[in-house]
């Protein structure tokens, strides 16, 4: 039977000569893999314009729990994306984020309050005018708020610690080596006052940035049971060069 559902695309492989696996994840089915024919036909209702990274789309889609690659029969976009492809900065930002969701989410059970995020922040990364740079950091802490790994800042004080094991600031020393020194939490405290409403307002170094990226990733991969490296993380690193 075939069912209509909305969908943010991560990632395509090739997967023979014939066709390619093209990963998403639906509002309907979390996160799914669907075989599209690698050559399309001129009139196809699928086309390569469809599948750019973090595109909102609509599938029809046969959609079967015993099969780990599904069919697709007919794709559509639901919401234009006309910045983020032509804007330097904002096309870097979506390859990256992409590929970090492509690597970080794996359930595939739907979560409607994690689809609503990564579909209003995408719509949000489009129209953003102001604390573009800034963007990649909220959306990666507030990420983890869907994760179920949020940080707790309510202790946090000018010398506290941030404890990336248990995810919380402490005034004592923890007894393992996962913990920001106190120059570094301050940082990361500022992230977790920030949010795409006030972001702009936020100034950090390329140092301190780049530093907050590789954080959030330690306590990505010390929280997930797989997060491999993020191949884009060098591009990401080196766009404010």
């Amino acid at each position: 039977m075939l069912t209509k559902t909305r969908a943010i695309i991560l990632h395509v492989t090739p997967y023979n000569d014939t066709y390619s696996m093209v990963h998403v994840y639906t509002e309907v089915y979390g996160r799914a893999t669907y075989l599209v024919a690698a050559r399309r036909k001129h009139k196809s209702r699928v086309s390569n314009a469809h599948f750019m990274p973090l595109s909102i789309v609509e599938m029809e889609v046969e959609h079967k729990k015993n099969r780990d690659i599904q069919r697709l029969k007919e794709v559509r976009i639901l919401y234009p994306l006309v910045n983020i492809p032509s804007h330097p900065v904002k096309n870097t930002i979506a390859l990256f984020l992409a590929e970090t969701l492509y690597r970080i989410i794996h359930s595939s059970e739907p979560d409607a309050k994690l689809f609503d995020y990564l579909y209003h922040s995408i719509r949000h990364l489009e129209i953003l005018e102001h604390g573009i740079a800034n963007f990649h950091l909220v959306f990666l802490i507030y990420l983890t708020r869907h994760l179920g790994i949020f940080p707790n800042a309510e202790l946090q004080t000018p010398d506290s610690l941030f404890d990336l094991l248990n995810g919380v600031f402490t005034t004592q020393q923890p007894a393992h080596p996962h913990f920001l020194n106190k120059e570094e939490s301050l940082v990361f405290a500022r992230l977790l006052r920030m949010n795409y409403e006030n972001m702009a307002l936020y100034t950090f170094s390329r140092k301190e940035r780049n530093l907050i990226v590789q954080q959030i990733f330690v306590y990505y991969r010390l929280h997930s049971v797989e997060f491999p490296e993020i191949k884009s993380l060098a591009v990401m690193q080196a766009l404010y060069d």
